[in-house]
């Protein structure tokens, strides 16, 4: 149940051990069982606030902050569950473990997290796995598609420092991708730098296009081996934004295979026909430090990237 009254508000002042953190993880963090979806329509309609005033999803929450929390009806907690094999699934996925957190090597084609249209994530299917846990939150995220390395908080001071290092360039966490792109690839490594912009709406679908308006992004890829139209690559990203090795890919000339919205429709469907249904990209490999503590931590490639290759 939520810790929330029914009948009126809450508002909660923000200490150092939540400085920093974004506003809509706190959100979910306290409003466990509240669809991502309610969560985000409060924020969007002005119910919740920062300081009496209205912030947005990604705002950093600062010491001594206060926040209005609506009352929310009990009927409004989705108390849903995942089914059992999938759960199974995620929980057989943990690749490394220990007293700060867990990575999981995320499969193809599972959120991870609920949202407007699905009921459970990842995180959800962790969480329902382990009822007994203190505290399981995502430290960054992957989009649906994508298969690899996922880490996963388990002390608030762990999700601190790590959403930390995510923002110091000097401890800032290392990420490799590998991905399967469409195209023989001509030369050596490529180091793109093309600025993102989020939420254009093109053919009516939401997508993030290179755009001078956009959030700086750089990626660099580096050829690893070629096969006839298709070639492997590994990928360092050194921001992290929404798509964007698939969207960098793409206006590189050599989309990510597999990729049903910036990919390449004819080659796409080829690779259905041979049984190969999903998208090539994944995180293969992170390297970050928490305190004292330096963690290396890789994802292997599963049989389906051998067999897209031959």
């Amino acid at each position: 149940m939520l810790d929330l009254p029914q009948h009126g508000v809450q508002l909660l002042e923000i200490s150092a051990r939540n400085a920093q953190q974004r506003l809509d993880n706190f959100l979910l963090s306290k409003l466990k069982g509240v669809p991502k979806s309610r969560i985000y329509k409060l924020l969007r309609s002005g119910q919740v606030r920062v300081n009496k005033g209205r912030k947005k999803a990604d705002y950093r929450l600062q010491p001594g902050d206060t926040v209005r929390i609506p009352p929310l009806r009990m009927a409004e907690v989705d108390d849903s569950k995942a089914p059992q094999h999938l759960v199974e699934r995620v929980s057989q996925a943990v690749i490394f473990e220990d007293s700060q957190l867990l990575v999981l090597d995320k499969p193809a084609g599972i959120a991870v997290h609920s949202g407007s249209k699905l009921k459970f994530g990842v995180i959800e299917m962790l969480r329902q796995a382990r009822p007994d846990a203190q505290m399981l939150e995502l430290v960054h995220r992957l989009d649906r598609e994508t298969s690899g390395c996922l880490v996963v908080a388990k002390s608030k001071d762990a999700l601190n420092k790590l959403h930390q290092s995510f923002r110091d360039e000097a401890d800032r966490m290392e990420k490799i991708y590998r991905a399967v792109v469409c195209g023989r690839w001509q030369g050596a490594e490529k180091n793109i730098d093309l600025p993102l912009l989020k939420n254009t709406i093109r053919g009516g679908e939401r997508i993030v296009e290179v755009n001078p308006e956009g959030k700086d992004a750089r990626s660099l890829f580096m050829p690893l081996a070629y096969h006839d139209d298709l070639s492997l690559m590994e990928i360092k990203i050194f921001t992290g934004r929404t798509h964007q090795i698939r969207v960098h890919a793409q206006a590189a000339g050599y989309p990510i295979a597999g990729d049903k919205k910036y990919g390449n429709d004819k080659l796409n469907n080829t690779l259905k026909k041979r049984g190969l249904k999903r998208m090539f990209l994944h995180a293969y490999r992170l390297s970050f430090s928490l305190g004292t503590q330096h963690y290396d931590i890789c994802a292997p490639l599963d049989d389906a990237w051998q067999s897209v290759l031959n």
